[in-house]
């Protein structure tokens, strides 16, 4: 007999932050695919105001932001709907997730940009749905603190930690003997360093199993996407590092597993489309059909685990080091990446001098393990300065002040 959930008094109030990405897009299909459950209040997007107006168009949400203040005044406000206020400017993000008909804020935008709309949602109280890990890789212990003395919930949207948090679901971190995080290899799964040396970014775009932005494609390129998941866990899930493992899993079925003290393991396993994760976000504890397709056992032939390769790929490593070390650590070791990350996309890099790059400016930062938020954002400006010195010189850089 299959269980039909009740249909709900009133939908979920949604409102999505960069929802012109390939996630942010994503969770519209989901909100269409389920407009019983789901309604979309708000929109924000840095620039793209024309795809924007788009989906004002078509959902007709109360507000849209656009980020970018030269790309708010460019816009032609005939273009949106009238059911929709169009607001410009970071500020009017704070406005928008603090909306007491919002219920659930997807935290969507790439990079540290994200961080702020996140931490004004958490402040505010509500739930969010979190695709931005830089959020916890930069301030993983403030923001956690912030969400329990606000009471606001945090709801993993990666597809790896989406997985841990259902396997989690009545379990506690003490029951955990390990958490072991999938990564697909990325498309260059099997080379050596020697042969990564002349990557070009169009290569490094190329994901196998994955249709995902440039900045993140090139992250799980160099494995960097996971150990900034390795770091997310940490806090995420309150987990030592020492108990979080990754493991190479090409077919992306497998998202995760969790082994306990008693030997069991769980694991969650769904074909690779990130509106799964999204949806649970959204809904949770309640299931129901969505958008995505389900696995078909008739042809999963096989499933193929393997190490890492920590040598070919330093990024992993950084990844540990940064969990454990916590601190200052997360928020240098992201700015960096984004801006070894951007200068890659624009041949200004190497790909291997991305981690090397990390490496260096992760070395020379002053370590603080008890910083407050202003700190972390002064030292992400810091190291961006920094990348941008060690491109042109390709020589070690000075420790931060």
């Amino acid at each position: 007999m299959v269980h039909t959930p009740p249909r709900p008094a009133h939908p979920r109030r949604v409102a999505i932050l960069g929802s012109t990405g390939s996630v942010g897009t994503s969770a519209l299909d989901v909100i269409r695919f389920l407009p019983d459950h789901l309604e979309l209040v708000g929109v924000a997007a840095h620039s793209k105001w024309e795809q924007l107006a788009e989906q004002c168009r078509e959902f007709k949400p109360r507000l849209a932001v656009i980020i970018d203040p030269d790309a708010f005044a460019r816009a032609d406000r005939s273009a949106f709907p009238r059911e929709t206020e169009l607001l410009g400017g970071p500020d009017a993000v704070n406005r928008l997730v603090a909306e007491p008909d919002v219920d659930v804020v997807l935290s969507a935008v790439v990079g540290a940009a994200g961080l702020s709309g996140t931490w004004a949602a958490l402040d505010a109280g509500k739930t969010v749905a979190l695709a931005n890990k830089e959020t916890l890789v930069v301030g993983g212990p403030l923001v956690m603190e912030l969400a329990a003395k606000r009471g606001a919930k945090l709801f993993p949207v990666d597809s790896e930690h989406s997985a841990v948090f259902q396997a989690l679901t009545g379990h506690t971190a003490d029951d955990v003997t390990r958490v072991v995080l999938t990564a697909s290899g990325g498309p260059f799964r099997g080379k050596k360093a020697c042969d990564l040396v002349s990557v070009t970014p169009q290569q490094a775009l190329k994901h196998p199993t994955w249709q995902m932005g440039p900045k993140i494609t090139i992250d799980s390129a160099t494995l960097m996407n996971k150990a900034l998941e390795i770091i997310e866990a940490r806090w995420l899930f309150d987990l030592p590092a020492a108990k979080i493992d990754v493991i190479v899993h090409p077919e992306s079925i497998v998202h995760s597993f969790v082994e306990f003290a008693d030997g069991s393991v769980l694991a969650q396993l769904s074909p690779p489309d990130m509106r799964l994760p999204i949806q649970i976000a959204f809904l949770h504890p309640v299931r129901v059909d969505g958008p995505t397709k389900k696995l078909d056992w008739q042809s999963l032939s096989a499933l193929h685990f393997e190490p890492p390769d920590r040598e070919t790929f330093p990024a992993l490593d950084l990844g540990f080091e940064v969990a454990e070390r916590g601190g200052t650590c997360g928020a240098v070791l992201n700015a960096a990446n984004e801006a070894a990350v951007a200068g890659f996309l624009t041949n200004a890099l190497g790909f291997s001098d991305i981690a090397r790059c990390c490496r260096a400016i992760l070395d020379a930062h002053d370590f603080d393990p008890r910083p407050t938020l202003e700190r972390l954002l002064a030292l992400d400006r810091w190291a961006r300065q920094e990348v941008a010195s060690w491109t042109r010189t390709r020589t070690s850089v000075s420790p931060s002040t």
